[in-house]
């Protein structure tokens, strides 16, 4: 089993105390979702009483996860240490499957 050092990721494009010896490159995670059956039901059921949906949230913070996990394996990859100026995007891919894409992106850097 690898040892995983921890990554610093800062929406910001510096890290306080920390000077950039490195770039890197733009480093990106990506993925699509759709809601499951059970999401799907729950979601359109809960739209004609109203108020939050938390199938649909639960969706979408794991498209989140899965989009920001990828994006800190390519930085990896690259040798870096650290993401700086991570932000997230969304956009509908498949409006009849209710399919979201997330990308997570951000500059990886190698921090001293």
């Amino acid at each position: 089993m690898a040892i995983q050092t921890s990554i610093i990721v800062s929406t910001t494009f510096d890290v306080q105390g920390r000077r950039i010896r490195e770039y890197k490159g733009v480093v990106r995670g990506i993925t699509v979702r759709a809601p499951t059956i059970a999401q799907g039901i729950l979601g359109g059921l809960k739209s004609i009483i109203g108020g939050q949906i938390g199938a649909y949230t639960e969706m979408c913070e794991q498209a989140r996860q899965a989009a920001y996990d990828l994006m800190i394996e390519h930085a990896r990859e690259l040798g870096a240490n650290a993401v700086v100026g991570m932000c997230f995007d969304a956009s509908e891919v498949a409006s009849k499957a209710s399919a979201t894409e997330v990308l997570c992106y951000g500059t990886a850097v190698v921090l001293e």
